[in-house]
């Protein structure tokens, strides 16, 4: 039997007659016949038809079987094999048990479902999870009773002396002299007053705080250890909830090098949470692109005092902006790569095997000729980083981050 929030959660997303319909025919235009699919689309179809006849307790044993299968297949070897059609199967099973969860008034899991289902699945026709997350969260928000918030004075770590090459501060240049000086020379450039506008420096200022009242019972990915390239490192879905408070209840000085650091690190937040989108504005200078693809690539990166990411590259251009907290910063230039002794592996070839603070010079003894530039980022500053650059990074209090990455 439907539970009595069935009206003002489902059918607050749905029109559950027609739209539902409607959703059910999505799911049928899936070419699942070229994947052996088709059981898998019934399945989702009835279970659909059961949040139309109001049935959502048949709706969740279907959906649970079809995102058993579709989880199989998603898993069964390396992500970029995986067919797009198991990901779009894996969405749609998604929405129908976050339905049939809302139709009993378990808010928080059908949440959880709509969270996992937007980070392993494949976008669809309607925008579904999307709507179906957001509604969820103001309606959590209206029936939750306020928690204690985070305290956001955490101590932080001791102040940073820079060593290395200083990098040059420049007060918002133009895009010319950026292009010019800066990204066609790949120089390192640390760029002020670009960001006073942004609504998570000014307005809507962000903190633990603010974080966990925004966006509290939404589910991310956390890694979990000191550092990717150790042994111990893994990850696993958190609520923010839960994240902001093991952040919380760790001294700063007893996180650094602790296999039981919690980071959200290079995740998508923006998309899965297009409501905090509006708080940050892309950089003009992404603009300066060399490619047809025009949007850069958003990250959010947030964690204690102590995180690290170890020395490594990517191929992109990098505005990061710093917008709480303090993050040291140690680049290196790629034309001495050679001197940074980079993995074997391919997996790992942009990574390099030094500790970057403490490194083992019997072990990599050409590491000490590599000359470095090294900066302390603070609230506001945007740090470009050239495409290729080996960078270093770690926390020296808690810390906010957004990388935008752009060709």
């Amino acid at each position: 039997m439907a539970h009595q929030g069935f009206s003002t959660v489902v059918e607050q997303c749905f029109d559950v007659g027609h739209s539902l319909a409607t959703l059910s025919e999505d799911v049928s235009s899936v070419d699942v016949s070229t994947i052996g699919a088709e059981p898998v689309a019934a399945i989702i179809q009835s279970a659909i038809g059961s949040v139309v006849d109001r049935t959502p307790s048949t709706g969740k044993q279907l959906s649970q079987g079809a995102l058993d299968i579709c989880w199989e297949k998603l898993n069964s070897g390396y992500w970029r094999d995986v067919s797009v059609l198991w990901r779009q199967l894996y969405t749609y099973s998604s929405i129908s048990m976050a339905l049939s969860l809302a139709a009993e008034g378990l808010l928080k899991e059908s949440l959880k479902t709509c969270d996992v289902g937007l980070l392993m699945g494949a976008p669809v026709p309607g925008n579904h999870l999307h709507r179906l997350a957001a509604i969820l969260t103001n309606r959590l928000r209206e029936t939750s009773v306020s928690d204690s918030l985070p305290n956001d004075k955490l101590p932080c770590g001791p102040d940073f002396q820079c060593g290395g090459l200083p990098i040059e501060r420049v007060q918002c240049p133009s895009l010319l002299m950026f292009e010019e000086k800066y990204m066609r020379q790949k120089v390192p450039v640390i760029i002020t007053d670009a960001t006073n506008h942004w609504p998570a420096l000014s307005s809507r200022p962000w903190s633990l705080a603010y974080l966990k009242q925004a966006a509290g019972d939404r589910t991310v990915p956390i890694e979990v250890g000191a550092r990717y390239t150790d042994q111990t490192w893994s990850q696993a879905l958190m609520t923010i909830n839960s994240f902001i408070d093991s952040i919380s209840e760790a001294p700063s000085e007893e996180v650094a090098g602790k296999s039981s650091t919690h980071y959200l690190a290079q995740h998508q937040l923006f998309e899965q949470l297009p409501e905090l989108r509006s708080d940050i504005c892309v950089p003009d200078y992404c603009c300066l692109s060399e490619s047809d693809d025009t949007e850069p690539v958003v990250n959010a990166w947030i964690g204690p005092c102590g995180t690290v990411s170890p020395l490594h590259h990517d191929p992109y251009h990098n505005v990061f902006a710093q917008v709480v907290g303090k993050k040291l910063i140690r680049l290196y230039s790629s034309a001495h790569s050679d001197l940074l002794y980079p993995h074997d592996s391919a997996m790992m070839h942009n990574t390099s095997q030094v500790d970057c603070e403490n490194p083992d010079l019997q072990r990599f003894p050409k590491f000490a000729e590599a000359p470095f530039w090294e900066c302390v980022v603070q609230p506001g500053d945007l740090l470009y980083i050239p495409p290729k650059f080996w960078h270093y990074v770690r926390s020296l209090s808690v810390s906010f981050s957004v990388s935008f990455w752009w060709t």
